[in-house]
C-alpha cells in the first residue's frame, strides 16, 4: 500500500555522507514501504540538498513507535533548549512554554 504521506520542511543544518559534510535545504518525512530496512512500512527521513547532485542526501527508515520515540525526545529537547536560550538571553520563559 502506498501512503501517499509526505510532509516537506526547509532545514538548515548539515549532513554527513561518507566522509563529506554538505549543507541542507530541505527535510522529506514520509511514511511508506521500507526499502532497506527489514520493516513493513516505515517512517522516513530524507536529509537533502536540492541545489547538489543526487546524493547529496542522509536518509533513516524507523519503525513507528521508534519514529514516536524520537518525536517525543525532539520535544523534549527543543523545549530545554528555548528554556537555556531564554535563561542565557534574560527573556525569561514562560513554564507554559517550557513544557
Amino acid at each position: 500500500m502506498c501512503t501517499s504521506i509526505v510532509e516537506i520542511a526547509r532545514a538548515d543544518g548539515m549532513a554527513k555522507r561518507g566522509d563529506e559534510w554538505f549543507p541542507l535545504s530541505q527535510a522529506v518525512v514520509a511514511y511508506d514501504h521500507a526499502r532497506h530496512a527489514p520493516l513493513g512500512d516505515v517512517i522516513t527521513l530524507d536529509f537533502i540538498n536540492t541545489s547538489l547532485d543526487p546524493g547529496a542526501r542522509a536518509g533513516i527508515e524507523l519503525s513507528l513507535e521508534s519514529a514516536k520515540e524520537l518525536s517525543a525526545a525532539l520535544g523534549r529537547a527543543i523545549a530545554a533548549a528555548e528554556f537555556e536560550e531564554a535563561e542565557v538571553r534574560g527573556k525569561g520563559v514562560s513554564l507554559a512554554r517550557a513544557a
